[in-house]
């Protein structure tokens, strides 16, 4: 995550920009996962849960749709469980 995250503040943030915040997205709830992608971070961080349907419908309409992230991801659901 920090490789990306510097990435994107070197290469692509504005000046006039705040830095760059990462975003992990699980499948699942996973705290293993987290902990391995997160372990060394330099950069301040907080891990939480939501529920997509249980946002404010001004939130929900900034955010891309559990589908729309699904599909980016190449996700399908109905197929094997992710490693």
């Amino acid at each position: 995550m920090n490789f990306y995250v510097a990435a994107v503040n070197d290469m692509l943030r504005l000046p006039r920009q705040t830095p760059t915040v990462g975003i992990l997205v699980c499948g699942s709830r996973n705290e293993r996962t987290v902990r391995y992608a997160l372990d060394g971070s330099a950069q301040p961080l907080t891990v939480a849960s939501y529920t997509y349907e249980a946002l404010p419908a001004d939130e929900q309409a900034t955010l891309p749709s559990p589908a729309a992230i699904t599909a980016a991801l190449g996700h399908d659901p109905a197929g094997a469980p992710d490693a």
